[in-house]
């Protein structure tokens, strides 16, 4: 029977035999549950196993983990919902050219949500195959918000000032390096630009895109499935620092990268804090709708968003 030592958390030393899920503590007779958590390299406390899950299943293998980088890559940018867009309308008999900014507002919704439900649809296809799951998997648990602990909105609240500090910090550092800021042409905030604030309709869809359809894919994608994924091999630290570069190379945007760079960090560790991806999720949907917001007033008090975007 294999025997192995590893150091834990919640106690100094254990040992457990992979016979099943059971292990005992060095020095107890005390018998406990395994778990390798996707924060918590390893430790051991009274809960249902994981360890068949992540030894044997839908992450077992390199491989696995990457067949959804192309989905990854997408998740942040609009490129799949743009793909979908310009596949399909030819079909329906649609005048792009000839609909008006709110009907262009309804039909990008429309392709973010079909985008939504087809990537979130394929990964739990693909860890539903995978058993048994961990409870935490994939966890949206909105009861005890306020938890010194755990508490998803509390902690919510807490990375997102983080994040604001950073990110402030990060653009004041870039600002003294850069002399010139760089173009952002091709960024999809540039993109939306004529929907910011030009009707009711368009607001909303924009709010729905960005604040709700947008988080919950990429914290799910990110947080839920490329961080739980690295843990399998990485430290907790170095996994939140990977999937959040990979957040960032996903908006497509080079130029934001830095402050992308940090909004991951902060997401992936409010992740790692409460086990919810409600946490990153009001974090991610505070930040984008935020901004949609903020560039709506400023349109509607006569600014030239672009041009402030440009600057900054």
């Amino acid at each position: 029977m294999e025997k192995i030592l590893c150091f834990c958390n919640r106690v100094n030393l254990c040992s457990f035999s992979r016979k099943g899920s059971l292990m005992s503590i060095l020095g107890e007779n005390k018998v406990y549950r395994f778990e390798t958590h996707a924060f918590d390299v390893l430790f051991c406390r009274e809960v249902d196993p994981i360890v068949q899950f992540l030894d044997g299943g839908v992450f077992h293998g390199i491989g696995k983990l990457f067949l959804l980088l192309p989905l990854l890559v997408d998740s942040g940018s609009f490129v799949l919902t743009g793909l979908i867009e310009t596949a399909a309308i030819p079909y329906t008999g649609i005048q792009v050219e000839e609909l008006s900014l709110d009907e262009k507002a309804e039909i990008l919704f429309l392709d973010q949500a079909i985008t939504t439900a087809i990537v979130l649809g394929v990964l739990y296809t693909l860890t539903k195959s995978s058993k048994p799951l961990p409870n935490d998997i994939y966890c949206y648990d909105w009861r005890e918000p306020f938890n010194l602990q755990r508490g998803w909105l509390l902690w919510a609240a807490i990375g997102l000032a983080g994040a604001l500090a950073a990110i402030a910090l990060t653009g004041v550092a870039m600002s003294s390096l850069n002399s010139e800021p760089p173009t952002r042409e091709t960024d999809a905030l540039v993109r939306l630009l004529p929907l910011i604030g030009s009707s009711s309709i368009s607001t909303l869809s924009l709010l729905g895109i960005t604040g709700v359809l947008a988080p919950v894919l990429e914290e799910t994608v990110f947080r839920g499935f490329l961080m739980v994924s690295l843990t399998k091999w990485l430290p907790s630290p170095l996994a939140v620092l990977i999937s959040a570069a990979v957040f960032s190379a996903a908006h497509l945007t080079p130029g934001e990268f830095p402050q992308l760079f940090v909004l991951g960090t902060a997401l992936g560790f409010s992740y790692a804090q409460t086990r919810n991806l409600l946490t990153p999720i009001t974090i991610h949907a505070f930040w984008n709708s935020g901004v949609i917001l903020l560039l709506t007033f400023l349109q509607l008090q006569g600014y030239d968003i672009k041009e402030l975007i440009q600057a900054s």
